[in-house]
């Protein structure tokens, strides 16, 4: 996983309105938003694993996300694929409430959690390159915490703030990938690369308020590619492998631009331990520091990942 710190311009402007309303606050157009922002947890991505993006104006992250996930084939013999993803992301979007005469922020906090599932079948093309075709499914809800209190805003019913307060929405998603998998693997080095496409659909369903039904596309095409190789030094009576890593990730779609980018690149180095000598389940242990970029956003990572 990776942890990255970024600046982005973009708050939301506001403009008075002579009802009680809430302004700048098309509130299903940032429930389209955040099923957009939902886009981004649907895959296993090294360069969004966890992602923080600061608002340019106050400085506070509007948005955050950390995803948890993997994959793995079960044997050359049966080659059913498997791979799932747990996600968490907060949004923040910048609400005014006004009365016709008097305007005040309104500091809300969308939390989406999100679970994607996905079922394939390795064809193998040669001994090293495979062609994965994967069937994916998404499950995941959007909900306020917004706690209004007694203010001015006790006197907006607008159907938007109904939402605010304590609403929800569920939204499921349906689609699939297509992977070109390459593992070319020799005594004094190792080469993994993975090119992907994934397009999966996300519609909203049920929710506590009919003012924010939404959905969104999630359209992405990454490439991750991974060198191993010793180091000459021997930890656990096996070689200590240091590791480079490269990965670039562009969104089409809904996906595209909705935090400020529409790719991401992640360079990578790190160290490897393999405990594959002994009777436990994880074999390989790397520690990782990443460098990530695109366009008007930047930043360092340092996380972990196990082999099984």
């Amino acid at each position: 996983m990776a942890l990255i710190a970024a600046l982005l311009p973009g708050a939301s402007n506001a403009q008075a309105l002579s009802n009680p309303s809430i302004v700048g606050g098309n509130v299903k157009k940032h429930a389209d938003a955040v099923l957009a922002v939902m886009t981004y947890t649907t895959v296993p991505d090294v360069t969004t694993s966890n992602l923080s993006v600061n608002n340019g104006t106050t400085g506070n992250p509007g948005f955050g996300q950390t995803q948890l996930g993997g994959g793995f084939t079960l044997s050359k013999s049966f080659p059913l694929y498997m791979e799932g993803t747990l996600a968490y992301s907060r949004y923040d979007p910048i609400f005014v409430a006004s009365d016709g005469s008097e305007q005040r922020a309104v500091p809300t906090k969308w939390n989406t959690f999100s679970g994607t599932v996905g079922l394939g079948w390795d064809f193998r093309i040669t001994n090293e390159l495979v062609l994965r075709p994967i069937l994916n499914g998404t499950i995941g809800r959007v909900s306020s915490d917004l706690k209004v209190g007694q203010s001015i805003f006790n006197r907006v019913t607008d159907s938007n703030l109904q939402f605010l307060e304590n609403g929800s929405l569920d939204a499921y998603g349906y689609g699939g990938s297509l992977m070109l998998d390459f593992e070319h693997y020799r005594e004094n080095y190792e080469i993994d690369a993975e090119l992907r496409a994934t397009d999966i659909y996300l519609r909203s369903f049920g929710g506590s308020s009919e003012a924010v039904q939404g959905s969104a596309t999630a359209q992405q095409v990454s490439l991750w590619t991974r060198w191993r190789a010793p180091t000459g030094l021997h930890a656990l009576d096996r070689p200590v492998r240091y590791v480079l890593e490269a990965a670039y990730s562009h969104y089409f779609g809904d996906s595209a631009g909705v935090l400020g980018f529409n790719d991401l690149t992640s360079l990578g180095v790190g160290l490897e331990l393999d405990s594959s000598r002994y009777p436990v389940i994880i074999t390989r242990t790397r520690a990782m520091v990443r460098y990530v970029f695109g366009n008007n956003v930047h930043g360092v990572s340092f996380g972990f990942a196990m082999s099984f």
